[in-house]
């Protein structure tokens, strides 16, 4: 994609940090000027599913992430505490990079800031990632021990 966004959003709660994230940064950095980055705060986590790892690590991880994987990243990271974050009222943001499970939010988010006389975001949608076996990399997938972070089987069902 060719398009180059000068602001773009995307979020998650980064809890075990995996190939879909990288896809989803990399098209995130690859489309946008400035990323803004929306992690999900420990109550918000907490009420999505279980997750392991503090807000604090998640971020520091997230941020090691990107500096090694990513050269000259520019970026910001904010705390979500909802399910729309800064997206909904951010009038310079201009698109939203979102995975394929989670487009819908997406297509939310441009609903209210319709709603609210703002732009709609173009959103970009990820394909998920997939493991060995066909099915989407996931955290809680990795958690329970089915997978590691390159989607490699651990242990057979």
């Amino acid at each position: 994609m060719a398009i180059k966004y000068s602001k773009v959003a995307t979020g998650g709660t980064f809890d075990e940090i995996h190939l879909g994230h990288i896809a989803l940064l990399s098209k995130a950095f690859q489309v946008g000027t400035n990323v803004i980055i929306g992690i999900s705060s420990d109550e918000f986590a907490k009420a999505k599913g279980k997750v392991i790892h503090s807000y604090d690590e998640r971020v520091t991880n997230l941020r090691r992430t990107i500096h090694s994987n990513f050269d000259d990243a520019r970026f910001q990271i904010v705390k979500l505490d909802t399910t729309y974050g800064p997206a909904v009222i951010s009038e310079d943001v201009a698109a939203l990079i979102v995975s394929t499970e989670r487009a819908t939010v997406g297509y939310e988010i441009n609903k209210i800031r319709i709603n609210r006389g703002i732009s709609p975001l173009s959103i970009i949608i990820v394909d998920m990632v997939r493991a060995e076996d066909g099915t989407p990399i996931s955290s809680s997938r990795i958690r329970a021990g089915q997978i590691d972070a390159q989607g490699k089987l651990l242990r057979r069902k």
